[in-house]
């Protein structure tokens, strides 16, 4: 990977996640006084006031916002595509369906490091954190079912490490699908 790649990758799976964040925040209807519910607010609102006009809600699915990661994944994978092939690239419809699963990845990544982030500001912060807050708003729907199913033993939460197990196992799995579908512009995400 040269440093154009890398610096186009990072950047916008930086942005991805913020925008990822939102739509999460929003869902979770997480507390927006919170710094770092703002911080992610101001850092999307720039382009997301003028979407919203375009672009309705339905229901409590904020497409604006959904539709802006999707063309941020799909825009990530042209611009690699561009730089891997010297600026000569016909666009192909499965960049749309790649951008899908990029998407998809994503959210999966940004779930990850919310679950890791929150285990070690537990340890930590000991529940004084804003962004402990906001993470333990984001995360507890997904880890209250795996609770009732396997409590605490010996005063371990498993459920953490449960999700853990099923995000890789579904990583591998989109891998694998899209790895014999798609070949190896997959490694892009």
């Amino acid at each position: 990977m040269n440093s154009m790649q890398f610096l186009v990758t990072t950047v916008f799976d930086l942005y991805i996640m913020i925008v990822i964040l939102r739509i999460w925040l929003q869902a979770a209807r997480a507390d927006f006084y919170n710094p770092f519910s703002q911080f992610i607010v101001k850092a999307t609102q720039p382009v997301l006031k003028p979407l919203r006009s375009i672009i309705p809600s339905i229901g409590s699915v904020d497409l604006a916002t959904l539709t802006f990661a999707y063309v941020l994944c799909v825009l990530k994978f042209v611009l690699l595509m561009l730089i891997a092939s010297n600026g000569a690239m016909a666009f192909s419809p499965d960049l749309l369906i790649i951008g899908l699963m990029a998407l998809v990845k994503a959210a999966g990544k940004l779930l990850f490091w919310v679950l890791l982030l929150r285990a070690i500001l537990s340890w930590v912060s000991q529940g004084r954190s804003p962004v402990e807050y906001v993470f333990h708003q984001l995360t507890e729907p997904l880890l209250s079912p795996i609770r009732r199913i396997i409590p605490a033993m010996g005063g371990l939460d498993l459920s953490v490490l449960v999700l853990f197990l099923g995000l890789q196992f579904a990583n591998y799995l989109i891998g694998d699908l899209t790895t014999s579908l798609f070949g190896p512009i997959w490694y892009g995400l």
